[in-house]
């Protein structure tokens, strides 16, 4: 039977780890963060936003809510973003994604510093990454790192095939991997033979936002699948892009939807708002 990484478990692990370090830095005077800002009131947006401010409040680390009315202008929020950068007991800084459709993503990213930029978009946190320079990593793809370093299974030399290219997971994600030494192939909307691409694969992490498109099929026996996927199907059951009850049987292991993936996000969010003060 193939092993469940356990998500919940693994993140859970990784803040106690957070709360340990944050008391040790909090003696030496070393006080974290984090600026929360959310324009409007999206409702899967106030979920993340409040399990971000949990999640601080569990570790230690002081959170600042900037809770602003859809109303607001792109240049009142490049002004906050700004004051932000500015405030020298600030150490990082959260814009909620998606912002309403008047404000330019790309420029809001932009304008925050580099240097406290803990959701790692930054296209200086990009390059980064990529040159192997010290910088915030995005968190969903270092979750995943982290999934797999702690159910022990390898990287180094293993084939990984990365199913979508976005530029919160896809990109970054094969950027990981080749760090850790894996060979890496990007696979996307427009690839030919997807199928036996994917069957290559001794590590398959499927982010594609196409409900249970990963099935059996797709998969090498005793491949590692790693489901980055989050929809509601006909029957509001939580699922993922991988059909979890065809793909399981042949696999050594693979992340669940719920409680694969998903609570990484946010462990390793908290683990670059320590990292401001290590």
């Amino acid at each position: 039977m193939a092993q469940r990484i356990d998500g919940k478990l693994i993140s859970q692990q990784i803040k106690d780890e957070l709360k340990e370090e944050v008391k040790r830095l909090e003696a030496q005077g070393r006080h974290a963060c984090l600026a929360v800002v959310q324009v409007g009131d999206d409702p899967a947006s106030t979920v993340y936003v409040r399990n971000k401010k949990k999640a601080c409040a569990y570790i230690g680390i002081e959170s600042r809510a900037y809770e602003l009315p859809e109303s607001t202008t792109e240049e009142e929020l490049v002004k906050l973003v700004e004051d932000l950068n500015a405030d020298v007991s600030v150490n990082g800084i959260l814009v909620q994604l998606p912002l309403p459709e008047h404000i330019d993503e790309d420029r809001i990213i932009r304008t925050i510093s580099p240097d406290k930029d803990v959701d790692g978009f930054h296209p200086v946190s990009v390059g980064r990454l990529w040159i192997g320079e010290k910088g915030f990593l995005s968190c969903t793809p270092a979750g995943i790192i982290q999934l797999l370093k702690r159910s022990e299974i390898s990287i180094e030399g293993k084939e990984c095939v990365i199913i979508g290219r976005s530029n919160i997971v896809g990109k970054p994600m094969a950027a990981l991997m080749l760090r850790e030494n894996a060979t890496v192939t990007v696979a996307h909307s427009r690839t030919k033979n997807l199928k036996e691409i994917a069957k290559r694969a001794d590590i398959l992490i499927v982010a594609v936002g196409k409900e249970r498109l990963i099935t059996a099929d797709y998969v090498k026996e005793g491949a590692v699948v790693i489901d980055v996927g989050m929809h509601r199907d006909a029957d509001n059951h939580l699922c993922g892009d991988v059909d979890f009850d065809s793909v399981e049987p042949a696999v050594s292991a693979i992340t669940p939807v719920p409680g694969g993936v998903g609570p990484m996000t946010i462990a390793m969010l908290m683990n670059n708002c320590v990292e401001t003060i290590r």
